[in-house]
């Protein structure tokens, strides 16, 4: 009798199917998965009624109608080009009846179809363990910096340039600050930023660095998982000290969509008014209606962001004092590469 499947093994499969409907999908999924539901949202939810209300037999009953209609489908779609050696790995919720279904099918076509033991709560069990265990031990090189030092796209050029690199605010879609919104992007659940951290653990090399830019503990509405966020408070940090003009230059730059909706814009602002007061704040409204953002953001700076920085990373960061920094007038596209390189002298001439 073959072992059971382990998250251990996906790598050995030629496709993973996550068998689950696609609002499921959509929440969070192992990397990889191609989504080839057995039942979609709508005959899940009627499916479940019926088990509620008729109890297993009625629900099982209409349920193999649906899935066999969803199988036939699939085998004449997605999977009607794959060669007789096709090797996939099929998981649902906890590795039952929607996974077993498909993997029954596709047995009896002729492939060497496996199930997932446990399904996605096996993946996540997987998830939670593997952020325990290797968080601890991370050779974590925090990049710190004034908002507006670009260390989000120091972060891009380390990563083209070969470096190691775990980019959270990428993977949480958001930019960290009160304006930090992606346009047109929502948030990832926050198993699926989870997820996104794990996966880039899992191919983690622990003998090279890994850079990482300083963060709060939560990135929009997600929460850093906490043993990579106590981790990211105790490593050595690089600080980018940028000019004034180089940063407002940068953030007009990086921020300049936000033009594009002004009232969006004053509306957030409005979030500011118990630290800043009304007069403060309607002089920054008027400015993101006019569009007026130089001096909008040349005062962020310097009465919003600034004036707390010092403190803030002192609190966060027991390495603050013994901090490397890096100064730069710079911060056009070729300056961040200059940047990214000089992070790197930084870690080689230690």
């Amino acid at each position: 009798m073959r072992a059971p499947t382990r998250v251990v093994d996906r790598h050995g499969f030629h496709t993973l199917i996550d068998a689950r409907s696609p609002a499921e999908f959509a929440i969070d999924h192992i990397p990889g998965a191609i989504n080839c539901p057995v039942l979609d949202d709508a005959q899940r939810v009627i499916v479940g009624t019926l088990y509620k209300q008729q109890g297993a037999f009625e629900a099982r009953r209409v349920g193999g109608a649906m899935v066999a209609e969803n199988l036939a489908r699939h085998l004449r779609g997605q999977f009607a080009e794959q060669p007789a050696n096709w090797k996939p790995l099929v998981y649902c919720w906890r590795g039952g009846l929607r996974s077993g279904s498909m993997v029954t099918w596709l047995r009896l076509v002729g492939w060497d179809a496996q199930q997932l033991a446990g399904g996605y709560k096996s993946w996540r069990r997987y998830v939670i363990d593997t952020l325990e265990a290797q968080c601890p031990t991370l050779p974590l090189r925090v990049l710190v910096g004034a908002t507006g030092s670009a260390k989000t796209r120091v972060l891009q050029a380390l990563a083209a340039q070969g470096h190691q690199v775990l980019d959270l605010e990428g993977l949480a879609v958001h930019k960290g600050s009160i304006l930090g919104a992606v346009p047109g992007q929502a948030q990832p659940s926050q198993t699926a930023f989870e997820t996104g951290i794990a996966h880039v653990l899992e191919n983690l090399d622990p003998a090279r660095p890994l850079y990482v830019e300083g963060e709060s503990r939560k990135i929009g509405r997600l929460t850093l998982p906490t043993p990579l966020l106590l981790r990211l408070r105790a490593s050595p940090c690089i600080e980018i000290r940028a000019t004034p003009a180089a940063r407002l230059d940068y953030l007009l730059r990086d921020y300049a969509y936000l033009g594009d909706a002004p009232q969006l814009l004053a509306d957030k602002l409005g979030y500011l008014k118990d630290l800043h007061g009304k007069q403060v704040i309607a002089r920054w409204q008027a400015w993101a209606l006019e569009g007026n953002l130089p001096a909008l953001f040349a005062e962020l700076m310097a009465l919003h962001y600034d004036p707390h920085y010092g403190r803030s990373q002192s609190n966060n960061f027991s390495a603050w004092t013994a901090r490397q920094s890096l100064e730069t007038q710079d911060l056009t596209p070729a300056g961040v590469d200059a940047l990214a390189q000089a992070v790197v002298g930084l870690q080689n001439a230690t």
